[in-house]
Formats: C-alpha cells, sequence, structure tokens
C-alpha cells in the first residue's frame, strides 16, 4: 500500500474519521501482543518496526549479521517472506527462487546471510535450526506474539519518526505506543533526523538505549552513477528516503517516480520507464530491494543500476557491547531453567 500523507500530518479530518477504528485495532493487537511466545530454544533478536512500512530494516539484519559472526555466531535470518506465494517453510536459494515466491527482501538478504521463509514462524525456528543456526534473526514480527523474543530492536527513520502516533488506519503505528515500548531493548535511529527524539528519551528512563547510525552508499554504486544523469525510481515503504539519499550523494537526479511498498512491477511500467529514460539519456537507478524483484524476468532493460547501501553506526562498540549482553543474558535465561 502506499501510505496515506494525512499520517504524516499533525492533525486531519481523515485521521481524526478513522481514531475509532484505530483503537479498536490497536486494543485487539495490545491483546495479542501479551501471549506468551514459545522459546526456540537459541536466542532470537528481532528488528522491527513500530509502525508499517519501511525505515530500514534489511540493512539492520544485514549489519546484525556481520557483527554476529565477529562475535563467532552462526546467525539464520527468519522471514515471513512477505509479497512471495510459498508459505514455506523453506531455505531461500537465489538460483532457483524469485521474488514472487518468497518476497524481495528474502532474496535481498540471502547474498550475505542464510534466510527461511515461513509464514508460521515456528515452523521457520526448526528448518533454522537444522541449519546450524546460533542465533534466529527476525526480520519483522515484533508485535507477532508466536515467537518469544530475547531481545527487540526497533528501527525509526529519524527524520521521519512516527508520524501523528496514531494506530493504523488513523495513523501508522500498528499497535498503541505505550504497549510497544514496554516490549523495546533498543532503538535504532537512522538519520541525522531529530523526528524520533522523545521516543528515544521514554525509552532512556527505562535504561534502554539508542544507536544511532546512517545509511553510507556502496562505492561500487557511486562510481557507477558518477557524473550521470538519473532517472530514480522506487517501490519501498519511504521512496523520498532513497531519493534523499542519492541527492545526498552527489548524485545528479534529473527524474524520481515513487511506487507503492513492495510494488511488483509490470511489463508495461517497466517499458514505460525505460523509454522515458532513454528519451532523455538519463541512467535508471533503484533500490536492490527494487531490482530483487525484477531480476529472472523477461522484458527488464539491461543497465538498470541499483544502489546499493549499508547501516554505519556512529558508535559500533556500543552495539557490540548491546548484543554480547543481550546474547550472555538469553543463554544464561535458558541455563538456568534447566
Amino acid at each position: 500500500m502506499r501510505e496515506p500523507a494525512f499520517w504524516y500530518r499533525p492533525r486531519s479530518l481523515e485521521s481524526h474519521a478513522l481514531q475509532p477504528l484505530g483503537l479498536l485495532y490497536g486494543a485487539i493487537t495490545e491483546r495479542r501482543m501479551l501471549r506468551k511466545g514459545f522459546d526456540a530454544g537459541i536466542p532470537v533478536i528481532c528488528v522491527g518496526n513500530y509502525h508499517v512500512g519501511g525505515a530500514g530494516k534489511t540493512p539492520t539484519v544485514l549489519a546484525l549479521t556481520k557483527l554476529l559472526r565477529e562475535l563467532g555466531e552462526t546467525p539464520v535470518v527468519l522471514s515471513r517472506g512477505y509479497g512471495g506465494r510459498l508459505t514455506g517453510p523453506v531455505m531461500v536459494d537465489r538460483m532457483r527462487h524469485t521474488a514472487s515466491d518468497i518476497g524481495d527482501e528474502p532474496l535481498m538478504m540471502v547474498r550475505d546471510v542464510p534466510v527461511t521463509v515461513a509464514r508460521d514462524r515456528l515452523d521457520g525456528v526448526a528448518l533454522a535450526k537444522s541449519q546450524g543456526a546460533t542465533v534466529i534473526l527476525m526480520d519483522d514480527g515484533f508485535q507477532n506474539p508466536r515467537l518469544l523474543k530475547d531481545a527487540s530492536l526497533i528501527v525509526i527513520d529519524s527524520e521521519r519518526g512516527l508520524g501523528n502516533g496514531k494506530v493504523f488506519p488513523a495513523g501508522p503505528l500498528r499497535a498503541p505506543l505505550k504497549a510497544q515500548l514496554v516490549r523495546t531493548d533498543a532503538l535504532v535511529l537512522i538519520g541525522n533526523g531529530h523526528a524520533a527524539d522523545d521516543v528515544a528519551a521514554e525509552l532512556a528512563k527505562h535504561n534502554k538505549p539508542e544507536l544511532r547510525a546512517r545509511l553510507k552508499p556502496d562505492a561500487a554504486s557511486l562510481a557507477q552513477l558518477f557524473g550521470k544523469r538519473v532517472f530514480a525510481f522506487a517501490g519501498i515503504g519511504d521512496p523520498e528516503r532513497f531519493f534523499r539519499t542519492l541527492r545526498a550523494s552527489g548524485i545528479e537526479i534529473v527524474r524520481t517516480r515513487p511506487f507503492a511498498d513492495h510494488h511488483m512491477f509490470t511489463d508495461n511500467e517497466i517499458a514505460a520507464l525505460a523509454a522515458e529514460a532513454q528519451r532523455e539519456q538519463l541512467t535508471l537507478v533503484t533500490t536492490e530491494k527494487d531490482l530483487a524483484r525484477l531480476r529472472g524476468r523477461d522484458g527488464v532493460p539491461d543497465g538498470i543500476v541499483p544502489f546499493a547501501v549499508e547501516l554505519e553506526f556512529d558508535d559500533p562498540a556500543k552495539l557490540r557491547r548491546l548484543i554480547g549482553d543481550q546474547l550472555y543474558k538469553a543463554r544464561e535465561r535458558r541455563f538456568g531453567r534447566r
């Protein structure tokens, strides 16, 4: 879906009219979050959002993958495979799966880390453990009580924040903020903004840390686009953030085209983008996640440049301490129950 503009306005008639539905939805979700989840038997670290849409979960998962390996762990990502037709459990294979099978995010992440897709996360746990996982990295699912989380890191775009602070459909929140705060172990604030400073301050009262990070462009991507005039398109949670990142990297953007999150491009849409770019002698550029949905399809033009980014933390040692402590506590809790 495409996020309504009124979600990010302080007051609106639309939000006010939808607030009763938001209160109902929030009450149901909050009650559901109280259920006790299944213990996977190994540490489970969840990377989630308070709100619908994207904020940078995928690069956060990949950054944690790298850190966990440095700590001697064997991480496996557990994903629901949003947008894919397979219910799983299945280990993602780039050679035989497409985004229509298992979703765009798993297809993108599997280049760096084993990924299991399962609509039923318990089935996914069993498959991940069979692959030798010592830690499960849960991509999304913070509000889902099916699986016990040992640590939950919540990702927020520091420039957008949480919009009007209301629960879906009156606003972007997936559940009342207070109910989500108590289950949070740390915030990952991406970017240079201050729209989520109040959330970070509230968590700090309970000794829950904030971790500042930034999206760093891949050098090879920059080299491919250096000196070129580009036509940027994206079907992610916040296309404007992608466009801002390009501009901040010194790339000359002539045209932009946003699409809804996880948009499955039609052949006609791709042909129209390519024709427009050719007419104006522009280079087409998109996100790695969008390109994952295009791979393996006929009729996709050559020359679409994926703009790769990685998440760089301001204080890597702080993140390392946090994850190390959470792993220790998770194993101590399980050892104590034996």
